[in-house]
């Protein structure tokens, strides 16, 4: 905490506020683009420009009755949600916008984001995996049968692209020399990470897509084989929360993407945080648009991808990143 505990404590207060609205404004986003791109309006009859269908969406969802299903294991049931929400809630939370801001008339300085440690980049990992658990444990504690297959499957997609995913941001750890994403993002000012590690770019970028179950690597909810994977049991907000956390989940991996890869909020002319923001918004478009594109993979597909083409190629873009660290 480099601004002390109150002010760490309102600074979190607003950073939550904004990214649950944020992540409304996305889901708008979202719905809006796949209508352009597939010919049609998309939400338009709720406010202006349909702008009010995220509130409409939750007023629907605080309607639906919570029911609990027979043989579930209850207080675990209950309490899948949470993990996966505050899980993704919390990888956030580090992500650094900006250095250091002044609030006029008063004279105080803080910095823009809630804390930075040397080991930050393993704290989001460790926080990232501990939302499996909330896959997991709704999925068995559903006391259904297809809830634990779709909950075993994400585990298995999720376990299997980690390991690409961890070697393509080694890379950039290495280069950087730090694990600080402030460090990380200073080590950007004069050339993106994007073009010296442009495979390992490539290696997170596919792998955090499957990270977030995002399609065509969307077979945790492969409703055609698994009903809706490990959810299918949850309904009304409990199912709300499950949803929420998968869109954040996608909203921190993007913000992660900008600064292991993008200089995070450097850059020039425009101020941290409105950089910060166009880089992550450019990863979700590029999300939204692979969703409107390209149909969804079979798993067999999705693990022949992580384990014999990510995998090597993460793994050969470790190698060449040693040796230009260390005789260029």
């Amino acid at each position: 905490m480099v601004d002390g505990v109150l002010a760490t404590i309102i600074k979190s207060f607003v950073l939550v506020n904004v990214l649950m609205a944020f992540f409304a404004f996305m889901t708008w986003v979202e719905r809006k683009l796949i209508g352009r791109f597939q010919v049609r309006y998309g939400p338009n009859r709720v406010g202006p420009f349909g702008l009010l269908q995220p509130i409409a969406d939750l007023g629907k969802m605080l309607q639906k009755e919570n029911m609990v299903p027979e043989g579930a294991r209850v207080k675990l049931y209950m309490v899948a949600p949470l993990i996966a929400m505050t899980c993704a809630i919390g990888a956030f939370g580090l992500m650094p916008f900006g250095g250091v801001a002044t609030i006029p008339y008063f004279d105080y300085q803080f910095h823009l984001y809630i804390a930075d440690t040397s080991v930050s980049l393993l704290v989001v990992a460790a926080i990232g995996s501990l939302g499996f658990y909330g896959l997991m444990i709704g999925g068995w504690a559903s006391g259904s049968k297809y809830a634990l297959l779709g909950g075993m499957r994400a585990i298995a997609q999720l376990v299997s692209y980690e390991v690409a995913f961890t070697l393509a941001v080694i890379g950039v750890i290495i280069q950087a020399g730090s694990l600080s994403f402030v460090a990380i993002s200073d080590a950007q000012m004069p050339l993106w990470f994007i073009v010296p590690q442009f495979l390992g770019f490539l290696v997170f970028f596919v792998a955090a897509v499957a990270e977030s179950n995002r399609p065509p690597f969307d077979l945790v909810e492969a409703d055609g084989e698994v009903v809706a994977g490990y959810h299918t049991e949850y309904g009304g907000m409990r199912y709300a929360m499950f949803a929420a956390a998968e869109f954040i989940n996608a909203i921190t991996l993007s913000a992660l993407g900008a600064v292991l890869f993008l200089g995070g909020p450097n850059g020039p002319f425009l101020p941290g945080p409105l950089w910060m923001l166009i880089k992550i918004g450019a990863f979700l478009f590029v999300l939204i648009w692979i969703r409107a594109t390209l149909p969804r993979v079979r798993f067999d597909q999705l693990m022949k991808i992580g384990w014999k083409v990510l995998l090597p190629v993460a793994t050969l873009n470790l190698l060449l990143t040693a040796v230009a660290v260390v005789y260029l």
